[in-house]
């Protein structure tokens, strides 16, 4: 089953103001098959506290500022800054610190569910930059 669209635009926008501040890695895993209280999962990772913090303003930015605004209805490890989760029910996003992504995996974790593709928009300008300019 396909993730439902508010949970794709979510996850969608997340992603790409995520990619705004450099986030890494980032992966938008579609659990709505496997659990009831969420249909999908955005993972990013950022090389530090700060930036994981900046990742996720970001994210709360763009997410309140869709058309349907969407703000989390639960925020957890923000003090600590590793390792934060913001729950928008249809979407769970977990921004980590780059050493909590790789000791707890949660790609590995949930690797038998499908992904969405995301493509940041920065590089689909990029590459099609040089060929408009060829024309």
């Amino acid at each position: 089953m396909a993730v439902p669209e508010r949970a794709h635009e979510l996850a969608m926008a997340a992603a790409q103001a995520a990619a705004d501040k450099k986030a890494q890695d980032i992966v938008i895993i579609d659990v709505g098959d496997r659990l009831a209280i969420t249909d999908a999962f955005m993972i990013a990772s950022a090389p530090n506290e700060r930036q994981v913090a900046a990742i996720v303003d970001a994210i709360e930015e763009a997410l309140v500022n869709l058309p349907e605004k969407a703000k989390p209805v639960q925020r957890e490890g923000e003090r600590a800054g590793r390792w934060v989760l913001l729950d928008y029910v249809d979407v769970v996003i977990h921004i980590q610190h780059t050493e909590e992504r790789e000791f707890y995996a949660l790609d590995r974790l949930w690797k038998d569910c499908p992904t969405i593709p995301f493509v940041d928009r920065d590089l689909v300008d990029a590459e099609a930059g040089p060929a408009v300019l060829a024309e």
